[in-house]
């Protein structure tokens, strides 16, 4: 039984026995009740090493499509559970803490974009996926990093289109598509905060480094990078390339597995401004752990629930986002 006191917080924060052996609990659950665990390739190590698929948005929207399992798991943040669920209104999907928000998806609130909608009523609405289910209810096709640009393309050269919430990969597939969507003020907090200064200090100690960065990027490290891209696509770059050396600009999690696919290489995050850190790291994402994975598990809690006419509405802009993917082999 879910206590009150776990409800108020969000997540499940029974004591765990320190003998418990996490990992082998976790596996135990998870085919006790035919669970399946996706995480986001920013979560932390151990928890994409003990997933059954790590990926970046489009790819655990995909896998959450098809996947015959009771429960859904997802280790990333509440936008996402939101999605699975959407897709799978029969499963139960689980968030191992509500509170993995996402500075993207509050930066643009459903009442308003929807106001915005509605004065631009010859507009066609392209969302990012890192949007809540209420403004996917207000969107025509969703995207995600990995095939944002060629959905946009997929419409007429002059169609009309507003792309929202993040300005930064708005603006970056205008300037690469020539197109000139209208662009909703947002962004991820992340993204924003890379340092041009400190990325640039590092190509001179690092000349012969590729900088790998994401399209919510700032312009102007956007600029600056070698390769522009997905988390999916850096880390496809990065184990194709012959370079030995990368700086990688979006969330540090990416790299637990670009050094597990090339434990040879060197991956070197781009610091934040204002920071003595070496790193920069999504606090949401990482409210996710394993005592929260095991006790979510355990108690199947927290939900995530989306409401049955906002659900019917957001699923077919999802649905249109994976249909176009597919006919475009992404």
């Amino acid at each position: 039984m879910v206590e009150k006191n776990w409800l108020e917080k969000g997540f499940v924060d029974e004591p765990i026995d320190k003998s418990i052996d996490l990992k082998s609990e976790i596996d135990r659950l998870r085919k006790e009740k035919n669970a399946v665990i996706l995480a986001h390739y920013y979560q932390s190590g151990e928890l994409q090493d003990i997933a059954d698929f790590v990926g970046d948005s489009l790819a655990l929207a995909q896998w959450a499509a098809r996947t015959d399992a009771d429960i859904i798991v997802m280790c990333g943040v509440h936008f996402m559970g939101e999605t699975a669920k959407v897709l799978c209104p029969d499963k139960k999907v689980l968030v191992p803490d509500l509170n993995a928000g996402c500075s993207l998806a509050d930066s643009c609130n459903a009442e308003e974009f929807a106001k915005f909608v509605g004065e631009h009523p010859d507009h066609t609405v392209i969302s990012y996926v890192n949007t809540t289910a209420a403004v996917k209810a207000v969107t025509d096709v969703v995207v995600t990093s990995t095939n944002a640009r060629q959905i946009v393309e997929s419409f007429p050269a002059d169609e009309k289109i507003i792309f929202g919430p993040d300005r930064n990969l708005g603006s970056y597939i205008n300037a690469v598509t020539g197109r000139q969507m209208l662009l909703w003020n947002g962004a991820c907090h992340v993204h924003e905060q890379f340092s041009v200064q400190k990325i640039v200090e590092l190509k001179q100690q690092y000349p012969d480094a590729l900088v790998l960065a994401h399209p919510e990027c700032k312009g102007a490290v956007v600029k600056l990078a070698d390769v522009v891209g997905s988390t999916a696509a850096l880390l496809k770059h990065a184990v194709k390339s012959d370079r030995k050396n990368f700086i990688v600009a979006t969330e540090s999690g990416i790299l637990h597995e670009m050094q597990k696919q090339c434990p040879e290489k060197n991956f070197i995050p781009a610091p934040p401004e204002d920071s003595t850190c070496a790193c920069n790291e999504c606090n949401f994402m990482r409210l996710n752990t394993m005592e929260k994975l095991y006790n979510t598990l355990k108690h199947e809690w927290p939900a995530v629930e989306v409401d049955a006419d906002v659900a019917e509405k957001a699923v077919r802009p999802i649905h249109r986002m994976l249909e176009i993917s597919a006919k475009l082999g992404l």
